[in-house]
């Protein structure tokens, strides 16, 4: 059967937070996209990912108009807790830089997004199969797929977009030969839980513990989110609930006495910790946003925030492009991007190095790690440039 082809100015592979950003600002400028997600929109709404916005990330979405429910329900954040020699040691984001983050978890900005989409009309097809992209060194990119029903389409764009995360299909369409790729393991993985209790400590706490890294997150008033730094060969069946309470109390615990609320845990789960860069972001007319040109460990909160900041950047390259034809912004868009990502990657590092107990170093290392982390503490320079980053810097 031969396929049913759609025109369009832009494809937009994958309806995570950059595709659904990117597709909803061309829309703000006139420019016609239609969003391919392999997943139901059921699966992307309940998809628990990222949860701290930059305050960027929060003034962007407010400026498109999908940020009215985050200011209703999102929890703004003033400050954050480092926790090592059994102490808290709170670092001022707002007195140290004028700004603050919120606390808004990635599936509700989908949920957003999507509903915003839906209010509009503009298209978003889940449940795509085989995606190919075709063409992409030419001005006529092709991406043929399936539908939901199984039926052959095929999307004639002037422009893809690959939003489509790590494991996606738009970076492994580019010839090998033209991409850089800089990967870099850690020996740890998080153990991530979701739980059904109220937050037990009204900010963010990342705690270094000769036991191993831990954090207590939130996503909303009646749920927490917790991490544990595990092996990266763990098993989550390894793991009961016992288990994982037992071990954040202990490394949660300070001298003066810490409560650990406990509650039923709704979700957990193992990642591997990785930071990857592809250099550059574009080959032809695909362009790579978010996930699929790079990862960040979690440690810094910067994987949505970044690929936010890449879609803003993509959006004006495009409006530029196929509006005004003027390809300046385009042949600059991977540069622009990779000095914002490149910060990121530094100061995730940072983070995660700083904090982690790491099987492979020696005394000497760990001495280092808690000399680090005693000196930003105490020092409004060290904590003034944590807190510089952590709020996200502004976009360009």
């Amino acid at each position: 059967m031969e396929a049913s082809v759609t025109d369009t100015q832009v494809g937009i592979i994958g309806a995570g937070p950059a595709g659904l950003v990117l597709s909803y600002l061309l829309h703000l400028e006139g420019i016609d996209a239609v969003v391919l997600e392999a997943r139901s929109r059921e699966y992307v709404e309940k998809r628990v990912r990222a949860g701290v916005c930059e305050q960027p990330t929060v003034e962007l979405l407010r400026e498109i108009g999908v940020g009215e429910r985050m200011a209703a329900e999102g929890l703004p954040h003033h400050g954050l807790s480092l926790r090592f020699d059994g102490a808290d040691h709170r670092i001022d984001l707002t007195a140290l830089t004028g700004k603050a983050i919120t606390v808004y978890g990635q599936q509700e900005i989908v949920k957003d997004l999507i509903a915003a989409h839906a209010g509009k009309g503009l298209p978003i097809e889940f449940e795509v199969s085989d995606v190919e992209l075709h063409d992409l060194d030419t001005e006529s990119p092709r991406v043929t797929y399936r539908d939901a029903e199984g039926n052959a389409r095929e999307l004639d764009c002037a422009v893809i977009a690959g939003c489509d995360g790590f494991h996606g299909v738009s970076r492994p369409s580019i010839p090998g030969v033209e991409l850089i790729a800089y990967d870099h393991q850690y020996p740890f993985a998080w153990l991530g839980v979701l739980a059904r209790t109220p937050p037990s400590h009204e900010e963010l706490i990342y705690t270094h513990h000769e036991r191993g890294f831990a954090l207590h997150s939130m996503r909303s008033p009646e749920i927490t989110r917790l991490y544990l730094q595990v092996d990266p060969a763990e098993r989550i069946e390894n793991w009961s609930d016992d288990r994982i309470w037992a071990e954040l109390e202990q490394r949660l615990e300070t001298k003066e006495g810490f409560s650990l609320r406990e509650g039923p845990v709704l979700e957990k789960s193992i990642t591997p910790m990785r930071s990857f860069v592809v250099e550059p972001m574009r080959y032809g007319r695909l362009f790579l946003a978010g996930d699929a040109a790079h990862i960040v460990p979690p440690t810094g909160a910067k994987g949505m925030n970044l690929a936010i900041a890449d879609v803003r950047n993509l959006s004006r390259a495009l409006k530029a492009l196929l509006r005004d034809k003027d390809g300046e912004l385009a042949a600059s868009y991977s540069d622009r991007c990779l000095r914002r990502v490149w910060r990121a990657e530094h100061f995730s590092w940072y983070m995660t190095s700083m904090l982690h107990t790491d099987p492979n170093a020696d005394a000497f290392q760990r001495r280092l790690q808690l000399s680090q982390l005693r000196y930003t503490a105490s020092s409004t320079a060290a904590a003034t440039s944590l807190a510089e980053n952590y709020v996200g810097l502004p976009f360009e």
